[in-house]
């Protein structure tokens, strides 16, 4: 697995099999998995940097996780959960536990963020729940351009903050604060 790298794959991932990705992982496929990581280390990178506040953090978590499937896709079951999502978990639980160790908790804790997450890890599912995904779009909606743009390049682009301060012609300060104070307005819209 190459380490510290971040591929681009123009397949969409919404098209991918994962559960079947995962399953010839779990009989050795070695393409298989390199397709897995082609296709989310980068999307599994950005999460992780907002879990972990990051970059060496978050492409350690992404190792792991990468790490973890290959030693365990033989407990996965695709009758329990898409491959996505499972893939996911992984990553997250990986974060998580790199910040316990720390005596940490994640950046920018919020239910806010667990919904993006969980978008990100599973947007089939999202899509299944309408009522979610309908509620976090009107919020995303209510929030004021500076605030709503930086978290779309953040959280769906994949972009660091340095990224988008660049992309948006802005201090990085202000672009952490602004991503800072539109996750805690989506948090209280998300939980009305």
């Amino acid at each position: 697995m190459p380490a510290h790298t971040t591929p681009v794959s123009s397949q969409d991932p919404d098209d991918f099999d994962h559960a079947s990705a995962i399953e010839a992982c779990a009989l050795g496929d070695e393409t298989a998995f390199r397709r897995l990581y082609d296709l989310e280390s980068g999307r599994m990178l950005a999460l992780a940097m907002r879990l972990l506040g990051s970059r060496d953090q978050a492409e350690d978590a992404v190792h792991d996780a990468f790490i973890k499937l290959w030693s365990n896709a033989g407990q996965y079951r695709r009758e329990l959960g898409n491959g996505r999502a499972w893939l996911f978990t992984i990553l997250r639980y990986r974060a998580l536990d790199q910040l316990r160790a720390q005596g940490r908790t994640p950046r920018g804790d919020s239910e806010a963020l667990d919904s993006l997450a969980d978008l990100l890890a599973n947007p089939e599912a999202a899509a299944h729940d309408s009522q979610t995904a309908h509620q976090l779009s009107d919020c995303l909606g209510e929030l004021e351009a500076p605030r709503r743009e930086p978290i779309l390049l953040a959280f769906f682009k994949g972009l660091t903050h340095e990224q988008i301060a660049e992309k948006l012609s802005a201090p990085l300060g202000t672009i952490k604060g602004r991503i800072r104070a539109g996750l805690k307005r989506l948090q209280e819209c998300l939980s009305r």
